[in-house]
C-alpha cells in the first residue's frame, strides 16, 4: 500500500537475526491511524518463544560486534544515521500515521534520530579506560567493556527517535539489541531495524519483537540473557521492570514522566515566556514526558499570562498528523478516556475550565488544547501526570512558596524558571528537584545533553555521553610489578 512518501505493507513480521519471521502465535494485530480510527497495517504478536529466538541472536551476534574495531563500529552506526536522513520524508509519514502527531514534527523527530547516530557513532573509538596511579610497584587501568544484550523498551509517544537515542549508544558501545516498541507505534522502528541492516550492521546485533507489553515485555525483561534494560513509560511499569530485573541484579535504565512545573516571575518577557509554556505543554498533543503541564505564576502576572497562553491555545489548528497542522490527535482510544477523565476530575474538584476540554465531532482521538486556572496544589491534575495537551495554571505569592510547589510532586523530570534575573535562576536551579532545568525557554536538552530524572522520574541518565553508563561497565587492570609478595591486604 502506498502511502505518498512511505509503503506500508498489509502485514508486518518480526524482525529477528536479519530475517523477516512469522510470529509464534502466528496473531497479527492492527495498528490503528489516531486521526480517523482506521486501521493501517497488521503486525505480528510475538509471545515468549519469539523473545527466546531475538535474544537468542543477539547473544550470539555479540562476540562479533564487540570485537569489531570500534572506528568500524562508528562508521556503520554514522552510515544508519546517513540512512535516515535520507529516507527522512518516509520515516515522518510513517511516524505521523501511526502516532498521529503534526508531520513536521515527526520530520524533527526523524532529524534527532538521524543526530543520535550521528553523535554516539563519533564517540564509538573514544571510549577510553584511565591509568590509575597508585605506586611504582604496580601498574593499574581501567576498560570500558559493554554489557551484552541490550533490552529496549521504546513508548509510543516518540517511537521512532526513542528508537536511536537508546539503540545508536548501545551498538556504539559494543552491545546487541531487542527492541521491543510500543504495540500503538511500531512502524518507524521496524523500518528502522531495516536501515540498520543496509547500514551493514550484521544480523542479528538488532532485533525487533512486536507485540504487547504484558506478554512480549514481561518475556523480554524477564529473560536471564538479557544483561541490561532501558525503559522508557509509566512508574508502575518501571517498578515491574526493577523488580524482575533485581532477581537477575541486572543494570536498568528508567525515564518514568514528570509533573514538571515552569515558575514565571515578574520581571519574566511575558509574552516570550506564554509562547515557550504553550508549545511545551502542546506540541505532540502534550504526550511528552517533558512537557510543562503546570505554569506557576507569580499572583501579579497570573491573570495575564493565563490571558496570553489562552489566546495562543485557542488559535491551534487540529487535523490529521499528516496534514501538518498545530496539532494531532492522542495516541489512541485508551488515552484519549485516560485524558477525558481527568479533565472531568479537574472540574469536579473545583478547577475552572478557561479553555479547551473538548472533543471536536469528528473521527480520530482529538482533545482541544485544554487550559485550567484556579488549580490548588492538591488537585489531582496538579499531582498527577495526564500526558495530554492539558495545563493546570497555579499562582504563587513569593519564591519559597514557588519552589514548594514546584517541588511538591512525587516527579522530578524537568523544570523551567523564566525570570531577567540571572541571579535569581542560578539560586533557584540549585533549589529544584529535577534533572533537567531549563532558563527562559522550554526543551533546551540535545542529543548531547544527558536527561534523566530525580525521584520517581527515573534513573539513569540517556543522552550525551552520560548515556555510555548504561551500556558499558567498568573493569579494573592490576599488574604486580614488585619481586616481593609484600604489602597488599584486602581493604587496605
Amino acid at each position: 500500500m502506498r502511502h505518498l512518501d512511505a509503503t506500508i505493507a498489509d502485514r508486518y513480521d518480526l524482525y529477528i537475526d536479519g530475517e523477516w519471521t512469522e510470529p509464534a502465535s502466528e496473531i497479527w494485530q492492527e495498528t490503528i491511524d489516531p486521526a480517523t480510527e482506521e486501521p493501517i497495517s497488521s503486525v505480528a504478536s510475538a509471545e515468549r518463544a519469539d523473545v527466546d529466538r531475538a535474544v537468542a541472536a543477539a547473544r550470539e551476534a555479540f562476540p562479533s560486534w564487540r570485537d569489531t574495531p570500534p572506528d568500524e563500529r562508528g562508521r556503520l552506526i554514522y552510515r544508519v544515521g546517513q540512512l535516515v536522513r535520507e529516507r527522512l520524508d518516509e520515516l515522518a509519514y510513517l511516524e505521523s500515521i501511526d502516532q498521529g502527531k503534526p508531520l513536521s514534527q515527526a520530520r524533527s523527530d526523524m532529524r534527532g534520530a538521524a543526530r543520535y547516530f550521528e553523535y554516539y557513532a563519533g564517540a564509538a573509538d573514544k571510549l577510553e579506560g584511565r591509568s590509575v596511579p597508585v605506586g611504582p610497584d604496580q601498574v593499574d587501568y581501567t576498560v570500558r567493556e559493554p554489557y551484552g544484550v541490550s533490552a529496549q523498551i521504546t513508548p509510543w509517544n516518540f517511537p521512532g527517535n526513542l528508537f536511536a537515542r537508546g539503540v545508536a549508544p548501545a551498538l556504539a558501545a559494543g552491545n546487541t539489541t531487542v527492541v521491543k516498541p510500543a504495540p500503538q507505534t511500531p512502524l518507524s522502528s521496524l523500518r528502522l531495524a531495516e536501515l540498520c541492516e543496509q547500514a551493514g550492521i550484521a544480523d542479528g546485533v538488532v532485533n525487533v519483537i512486536t507485540g504487547d507489553g504484558g506478554t512480549a515485555g514481561a518475556a523480554l525483561v524477564a529473560h536471564d540473557s538479557v544483561d541490561t534494560v532501558t525503559f522508557t513509560g509509566s512508574v508502575s511499569t518501571g517498578r515491574e521492570i526493577m523488580r524482575r530485573s533485581a532477581e537477575h541484579v541486572r543494570e536498568v535504565t528508567l525515564e518514568l514522566g514528570g509533573k514538571n512545573p515552569a515558575l514565571i516571575f515578574p520581571d519574566a518577557d511575558l509574552d516570550a515566556a506564554a509562547e515557550w509554556v504553550a508549545k511545551a505543554i502542546f506540541t505532540n498533543a502534550g504526550q511528552v514526558c517533558s512537557a510543562a503541564d503546570r505554569a506557576v505564576v507569580h499572583e501579579s502576572i497570573h491573570d495575564e499570562f493565563l490571558n496570553e497562553v489562552v489566546e495562543r491555545a485557542s488559535e491551534y489548528s487540529l487535523d490529521r498528523g499528516v496534514e501538518d497542522p498545530d496539532m494531532g490527535p492522542l495516541c489512541s482510544a485508551e488515552h484519549f478516556e485516560r485524558v477525558t477523565q481527568y479533565i472531568e476530575a479537574g472540574v469536579d474538584e473545583g478547577a475552572s475550565l478557561v479553555t479547551g476540554g473538548k472533543a471536536p465531532d469528528r473521527s480520530g482521538y482529538f482533545i482541544e488544547p485544554t487550559v485550567f486556572s484556579a488549580v490548588t496544589h492538591d488537585m489531582r491534575i496538579a499531582q498527577e501526570e495526564i500526558f495530554g495537551p492539558v495545563l493546570s495554571v497555579l499562582s504563587f505569592s513569593t519564591t519559597e512558596e514557588a519552589v514548594q510547589i514546584a517541588n511538591g510532586t512525587k516527579y522530578g523530570l524537568v523544570a523551567g524558571v523564566f525570570t531577567n534575573d540571572v541571579t535569581h535562576a542560578h539560586r533557584l536551579v540549585r533549589r529544584l528537584d529535577a534533572g533537567n532545568v531549563y532558563v527562559n525557554k522550554w526543551f533546551g536538552d540535545t542529543n548531547q545533553t544527558p536527561f534523566g530524572g530525580y525521584k520517581l522520574s527515573g534513573v539513569g541518565r540517556e543522552k550525551g555521553l552520560e548515556a555510555f553508563d548504561s551500556y558499558l561497565q567498568t573493569k579494573n587492570v592490576a599488574i604486580n610489578l614488585s619481586d616481593t609478595a609484600d604489602g597488599s591486604l584486602p581493604g587496605a
